[in-house]
């Protein structure tokens, strides 16, 4: 979009990128795809893996975010929530007794996901389902936890008028973005020296701002329902382009990924 960020109390930027997320195990993963456009209105453009990889591997992605906002101010919207429920009962997870390590900011969630998931490669997060404490919050592959319920953050909350997520705790199934989050929470630990993550820092003179995005979200605001891999497609993608004053892609575009977010 080419509106003026200045206006909004946000720093000016070279590029917006659009990352969209897996939480998969392995090393290498479909599901990432990353787009880079210009604050000109130009279109977005698909970035290649790296060295010929057929895929991302989710440090490939931390990696190439710190180099391109070496030289750019870069805004980056990554489809994973952020951190977990908390105002609503005042904790992450709302235990019936004290726990010494139960996080009591955000960077303390990232922090403790990433210890709890240290022998995991590629910041894969779904070790924390095995932990004694933490693990009957989640609703996770083989095993819905005892302590599990649908609860809701405040921006979930806020988002249903439009579109409502999917509970972060939830880690089962299409909608499940728990586990993507987790691995997600691991990638904010890493970076939070190098970035700015929104709504939790003030961009200042940070190169790399990170900020969650919600894909269907964007076009339930342009009026469009992105059901059956439609916003897949050339045509239902630059309707959604066209709302928010970008260019179009070309016709011969094709999203890739098993989602097309």
């Amino acid at each position: 979009m080419t509106s003026n960020l200045s206006d909004i109390g946000l720093p000016q930027f070279d590029v917006f990128v659009g990352i969209d997320w897996s939480g998969a195990k392995g090393l290498q993963h479909r599901g990432i795809a990353i787009a880079i456009c210009g604050t000109d209105g130009s279109a977005p453009q698909a970035v290649a893996p790296p060295n010929g990889q057929r895929a991302w591997s989710r440090m490939d992605v931390a990696d190439w975010l710190l180099k391109t906002s070496r030289n750019k101010r870069v805004f980056a919207g990554i489809d994973f929530a952020f951190a977990h429920p908390f105002i609503d009962v005042g904790t992450d997870y709302p235990f019936d007794r004290d726990i010494i390590h139960t996080p009591k900011t955000p960077t303390d969630l990232w922090q403790m996901i990433d210890a709890l998931n240290q022998d995991k490669p590629d910041l894969y997060g779904g070790g924390i389902w095995n932990d004694t404490n933490f693990g009957p919050f989640y609703n996770a592959p083989g095993r819905r936890g005892t302590r599990f319920s649908s609860r809701r953050r405040r921006t979930e909350t806020l988002a249903a008028a439009i579109k409502s997520p999917s509970p972060t705790f939830n880690c089962v199934g299409p909608a499940g973005v728990g586990t993507g989050s987790l691995a997600g929470m691991r990638l904010l630990h890493k970076l939070k020296q190098e970035a700015a993550i929104w709504p939790f820092d003030a961009p200042g003179d940070d190169n790399l701002v990170l900020a969650e995005i919600f894909p269907s979200y964007y076009f339930m605001m342009a009026g469009l329902k992105p059901i059956k891999g439609a916003h897949g497609e050339a045509d239902f993608l630059n309707a959604a382009l066209a709302f928010f004053a970008s260019d179009p892609v070309a016709s011969s575009y094709i999203a890739t990924g098993p989602d097309a977010d």
